[in-house]
């Protein structure tokens, strides 16, 4: 699939300056800007409905896990005395 995108002579210039100084050409460099791009715009989409059907999971069942108790396990990664993630209560 063929695809323009029309953008002003200063970011052209930018553009061919950056990709001459890569060794790569212009059409590299927009692709991979939009590549990462799109990614990273996906995995905030992701994070954002995981975070969303938590809250809908919390809200159905009250279930949790304390401040103090989650800032204690994640103290303990990489740690020899590494534990296992506390189970949720109400």
């Amino acid at each position: 699939m063929a695809t323009s995108i029309k953008i002003d002579d200063e970011l052209k210039g930018r553009i061919q300056q950056l990709a001459s100084q890569r060794q790569r050409s212009s059409h590299w460099i927009m692709r991979e800007a939009i590549t990462q791009y799109v990614e990273r715009e996906e995995a905030r989409e992701s994070f954002k409905q995981e975070a969303l059907a938590s809250w809908a999971a919390y809200q159905e069942t009250g279930r949790h896990l304390t401040s103090q108790e989650a800032r204690t396990w994640l103290g303990s990664w990489g740690t020899d005395t590494e534990v296992e993630l506390p189970k949720c209560h109400d």
